[in-house]
């Protein structure tokens, strides 16, 4: 029961952070992990624990999403996939040893991302381009990184969009919805298949999420920016700390 209750809050905590800024990863992974759960399986059971509210997000953006050539709107999703199906693949042969070691730096790498992400963004906007055959291999390579371990990819995501030249933040979050709702899509499909999710921990921290991302609106109105990205970035060098902690014991 006490494990429960720790899932719960995380997910629900996660839910909040996800709709105010993002983040969510940095609670619902390590409280997996801390309930006893290898860190693989915890990875794909956090993964499906917060993949409604990416759905939530493209329904809410269906108006700009609309917006996109569709050839070109397919073409992308396309590649999202394809790079999706490869990072879930190499999640699915990565050993729990192999993962423990890569999970530290893989949430400082999400942390930073997320404390400088509107720096990255800006000097990605001043070296815009067209999406081109780089550009392609840009997006697979994110998709990839967002099937094996998905925390930052919204922030990776737009920063992608800005060397684009894309501008329009409206536009921006509604193809970074749309894109990482196709990722997660995927990336639960062969997790589930695979049978590492947890489902009854799952399911509990999906509602929990859900509601979180409820809760989250009328805060993401209210708190003022710097404090949010305070918040998330304490939590995400604070994981980040435990982890690298818990490796250098195993150690």
């Amino acid at each position: 029961m006490m494990e429960f209750l720790v899932l719960i809050s995380a997910a629900f905590g996660a839910g909040v952070l996800n709709t105010i800024a993002g983040g969510g990863t940095f609670l619902t992974f390590p409280a997996l992990v801390f309930t006893g759960m290898p860190p693989v399986m915890a990875n794909a059971t956090s993964t499906v624990a917060v993949f409604p509210g990416y759905l939530g997000g493209a329904l809410g953006f269906r108006q700009e999403l609309g917006g996109f050539d569709r050839r070109r709107l397919l073409r992308l999703a396309g590649i999202t996939l394809a790079g999706g199906l490869v990072g879930s693949g190499l999640l699915l042969v990565s050993s729990n040893e192999a993962f423990a070691v890569v999970v530290p730096f893989l949430l400082l790498g999400a942390t930073m991302a997320f404390l400088f992400g509107d720096l990255v963004r800006s000097w990605a906007a001043a070296r815009a381009r067209d999406v081109t055959a780089d550009g392609a291999l840009g997006l697979f390579a994110v998709a990839l990184y967002g099937g094996y371990f998905n925390g930052g990819l919204g922030i990776i995501l737009l920063a992608l969009f800005s060397l684009w030249g894309m501008a329009d933040l409206d536009r921006m979050n509604a193809l970074k919805s749309g894109l990482s709702f196709l990722l997660s899509a995927i990336s639960v499909a062969v997790f589930a298949v695979a049978g590492l999710v947890a489902w009854p921990q799952a399911a509990i921290m999906m509602l929990a999420a859900t509601a979180g991302g409820y809760a989250g609106a009328p805060l993401a109105r209210a708190l003022p920016k710097p404090v949010v990205r305070g918040v998330i970035a304490t939590v995400g060098f604070g994981m980040s700390a435990i982890f690298f902690w818990r490796l250098i014991a195993a150690g």
